[in-house]
């Protein structure tokens, strides 16, 4: 069993990394293809790269790398190497794929140079899913997004508002360079997009399901969901009000996307148990989410 839960937890980590290099991929192609050819700015350390580039000509890539490193060691000592080494690995992969990027994409390519709204929309979309997609697999592109987790590690905050208010002095400040207040205007824009995109896109993968499970074989599918879905099952005690049989019922809390394998070994087990699901605002301990609270001093104590 305990190997079983060994290889349950490397393939985690396989996917993790996997969903962290399409999620960097994505912002390689929305900051390189659609914003930066449109001086289009976005926050964080890719928009004070962004400014640099724009004003030195310096590689957005050097300069985001850079400003990443320091960032991040401030980050190991708050969130620890579990997440900073995700994240550098992200970092990695975002700096090596603007380099490739950039030099494969023609000079003077400019998509949607003529439509710059949206230009502005689908680099929003696309840097929206690489922030969310990094950030649910325990990464980020670094920048506000380590700030953002830093921050929401210790209070209950919307990540995409942590991140909204760490930019917007950024893409104020890109008018120095620019001298255009429409740009700066899109790049407004450009932040409440991502916003959006980011907190609806972390909400949904993070989302809860609970079961409750009536069979015979309640031993073993019990069995089964703590080593195949390593999630913990609590056994309740109960009786059917009809027919006065005592019954024992399974009560499991997993995330959403465990919810198919959880129905596909009940039905390899039982087909005839009584299952019932539904979804949960919010789940609390270990496996889930941590609770962020901090009770509030009263007065003179």
């Amino acid at each position: 069993m305990q190997s079983r839960r060994n290889k349950g937890k490397l393939l985690r980590q396989l996917r993790d990394y996997g969903i962290i290099t399409i999620a960097m991929m994505l912002g390689v192609i929305g900051l390189n293809l659609f914003l930066l050819p449109n001086e289009i700015t976005t926050g964080g350390i890719m928009g004070v790269a962004s400014i640099v580039y724009w004003g030195t000509g310096i590689p957005v890539q050097n300069t985001f790398f850079a400003l990443n490193g320091v960032l991040l060691i401030i980050a190991l000592k708050v969130l620890g190497w579990h997440f900073c080494a995700k994240t550098i690995y992200g970092v990695v992969v975002f700096t090596v794929g603007s380099a490739i990027l950039q030099s494969v994409i023609p000079p003077g390519l400019h998509l949607l140079a003529d439509q710059k709204f949206m230009a502005c929309m689908v680099g929003a979309v696309f840097l929206g899913t690489s922030i969310g997609m990094g950030l649910s697999a325990g990464g980020s592109t670094g920048g506000s997004d380590v700030i953002a987790a830093m921050i929401h590690k210790y209070r209950d905050v919307s990540l995409g508002h942590i991140i909204l208010f760490c930019d917007l002095t950024i893409i104020t400040s890109s008018y120095v360079v620019l001298q255009d207040w429409e740009k700066v205007l899109y790049g407004y824009v450009l932040l409440f997009v991502i916003s959006f995109v980011v907190d609806h896109l972390v909400n949904s993968l993070r989302q809860s399901v609970q079961f409750f499970i009536i069979s015979q074989k309640y031993e073993e599918i019990g069995k089964r969901i703590n080593v195949d879905a390593d999630r913990g099952v609590t056994v309740v005690n109960a009786s059917g009000f009809y027919s006065g049989q005592d019954v024992k019922m399974l009560f499991v809390l997993a995330k959403q996307r465990q919810a198919p394998a959880i129905f596909r070994l009940i039905s390899e087990i039982d087909p005839h148990a009584f299952v019932s699901q539904s979804a949960v605002i919010g789940v609390y301990g270990e496996g889930f989410d941590k609770i962020k609270y901090k009770a509030k001093k009263e007065h003179g104590v």
